[in-house]
């Protein structure tokens, strides 16, 4: 069992989260973010998303440590979430489980030559900005395994991020610890019969825009958009580990493997 001693609130600006944060004032001596060593997240899972990315630029500063995040849903989904309650969160935080999320690390370059590079949790999506297919070619450690693949986009999704937009464009659910990255295509007309691939997540995966100028194509990490895009590289970010923590009856592994049973 771990023992949280400061602990920071980070709520959603939507009502029933600041509500909630109303509630849970009286419930713990609230520090900053930069000075807690846990961090209560209340909304829903783009909440969650928006926490982690601040933990994210947090671990850039010198000398900062990963802090883990317990998020409560007040939200739609909350799937990266535990149950709202308002008594008993010192027990909670002492029973949790916790689980580490790797993320990605996308870099952009733009057709004028910019380059962005940005984490993402989820996954990082490439989509035509017009009514222009998107034409790619699609490199994976260096080596071109298809030459053109004509299509509204194509994703890179994360096991964390596996059930989120990856499995709204078909793509396959991955187990947490999996060690195993989602490439999936969005509504793919050439070739036809390619429905993404299951890669190690060692891989380094390397997305060139063909004919940039007739069809643009945008690049976005999570939820950060860079447009105009002419290459995009993609791999995870292992010195940039996050931490989870679930209820143990609600943990995000099992989650993720039910999932696959849902109709």
């Amino acid at each position: 069992m771990t023992v949280y001693q400061r602990w920071a609130l980070a709520a959603s600006p939507t009502g029933p989260a600041q509500a909630a944060a109303a509630e849970l004032a009286d419930a713990a001596d609230w520090v900053p973010l930069d000075e807690a060593d846990v961090v209560i997240a209340l909304g829903g899972d783009g909440f969650m998303l928006h926490t982690l990315h601040r933990m994210l630029e947090r671990r850039m500063a010198p000398g900062a440590a990963p802090v883990p995040v317990f998020g409560m849903n007040l939200g739609t989904v909350g799937f990266l979430m535990n149950e709202w309650r308002r008594h008993g969160l010192q027990e909670r935080l002492a029973r949790a489980r916790r689980f580490q999320v790797t993320p990605l690390q996308m870099t952009a370059t733009a057709v004028d030559g910019r380059i962005c590079t940005l984490p993402a949790i989820n996954e990082v999506s490439l989509l035509r900005e017009t009514r222009q297919t998107a034409k790619l070619e699609v490199r994976v450690n260096d080596r071109i395994v298809l030459p053109e693949l004509a299509c509204d986009g194509i994703l890179c999704a994360t096991p964390a991020g596996s059930t989120a937009y990856n499995l709204s464009a078909q793509g396959p659910i991955l187990p947490l610890g999996s060690g195993m990255l989602a490439l999936t295509p969005i509504s793919p007309f050439r070739p036809r019969r390619w429905r993404g691939a299951i890669l190690p997540d060692k891989t380094r995966i390397s997305l060139t825009v063909l004919d940039p100028a007739k069809r643009p194509v945008s690049a976005v990490a999570d939820q950060r958009e860079m447009r105009d895009v002419a290459q995009v590289d993609i791999s995870m970010d292992r010195a940039r580990d996050l931490t989870l923590l679930f209820d143990p009856e609600h943990a995000l592994d099992e989650r993720i493997t039910m999932e696959q049973f849902i109709a």
